[in-house]
């Protein structure tokens, strides 16, 4: 199934039903007053969050989502059934825009089973019992069943993960996640092999489990829509941290290898001042490429760590050399959010 992470919808409410004008009529009563009943309710369109969804291409292939109308009022005072709610299930981290105001957060659904109404059926009508009253005994009108509300919705999905996997083109990425990870992504030694996010889950200390999203690769100016990787930016901006992995094989040159890593920052900077300011894992990959050439990865990691100002680690996804050191500085940031999170409450 195609990725996709926006959909225009048309959500309509149930068309509520109609008040019925009906008088009771029994053997022994031949005038007997008005007993119609009202019309049912509309159904309303309502979102549900489901972690069993990864896309919206379903709804963008059903963009008109149309709940039932309510049924009409009868005799004997029989209130018409309510229309059934048309119940739509969307991927986690769906957000949602009103079309004529994108800037309008409606709703962001997070959480399984989260349920937000976007289009409310219309109220059934009364019938002509409702209209009975001292003046007026036989009310031969009833009233007509409101409309459902009708409007367009964007709906944009940001992947919930806790870890964002970044870097240029063939930076070894998809790899890197099918080594920590249970994502099996394709791939393949040419540049652009990840076309949509992989998401896969890793277990890091005491069972506990950890979201990790990769995504294609990131070119100069990506920040302005060059390239694959802009669109899917967004994509990162709810994780808690980023590992930002370098190809040390193709950078041995210590200045191009400084530059790689100033060329995303600058993108990620570029896109929006929230992921520029995210905690940073670097890493150097492809070590394994590199056998007899330690004096190198030393000084690149020195090199690095100058310029980033922070710990950088080098590892083959290949081999598995220094992926248990990786997994250890995301248990070792995981736990230290759990504690800071513990003594602010």
């Amino acid at each position: 199934m195609r990725f996709i992470d926006e959909a225009e919808i048309t959500a309509e409410g149930g068309k509520g039903g109609n008040g019925c004008v009906h008088f009771r009529r029994e053997k022994y009563i031949p005038k007997g007053g008005p007993d119609g009943g009202d019309g049912g309710r509309g159904g309303n369109v309502v979102l549900e969050g489901s972690s069993k969804i990864r896309t919206l291409y379903e709804i963008k292939l059903n963009r008109h989502l149309k709940a039932e109308n309510g049924k009409d009022g009868g005799p004997n005072q029989r209130t018409g059934r309510s229309g059934r709610d048309l119940i739509v299930k969307v991927p986690l981290g769906t957000e949602v825009y009103l079309k004529d105001a994108p800037e309008l957060l409606v709703a962001d659904i997070v959480e399984e089973g989260q349920r937000v109404v976007i289009a409310k059926g219309g109220r059934g009508g009364h019938g002509n019992a409702y209209f009975k009253s001292s003046t007026n005994r036989a009310p031969r009108y009833a009233q007509e069943g409101e409309k459902g509300e009708k409007e367009s919705f964007i709906l944009s999905l940001k992947l919930l993960a806790d870890v964002g996997i970044i870097g240029e083109p063939n930076a070894g990425k998809s790899t890197l996640i099918s080594r920590i990870s249970n994502a099996r992504p394709k791939i393949a030694d040419y540049p652009f092999t990840t076309l949509t996010p992989n998401v896969g889950i890793t277990t890091l200390y005491d069972y506990t489990t950890v979201t990790v999203a990769d995504i294609p690769g990131l070119i100069p100016e990506a920040s302005k829509g060059k390239g694959l990787g802009i669109q899917f930016l967004k994509h990162i901006s709810r994780t808690k941290v980023l590992i930002h992995l370098i190809d040390l094989f193709a950078n041995q040159d210590l200045d191009k290898l400084e530059n790689s890593y100033r060329l995303i920052r600058d993108e990620l900077k570029g896109f929006s001042k929230e992921l520029i300011e995210k905690p940073e894992i670097v890493v150097l990959s492809k070590i394994d490429l590199l056998r007899g050439e330690e004096g190198l990865v030393v000084n690149a990691v020195e090199r690095l760590q100058k310029a980033a100002g922070k710990k950088v680690l080098a590892l083959s996804s290949v081999t598995g050399e220094g992926i248990k050191e990786l997994k250890a500085e995301l248990a070792k940031f995981f736990l230290k959010n759990v504690a800071e999170a513990a003594n602010s409450c």
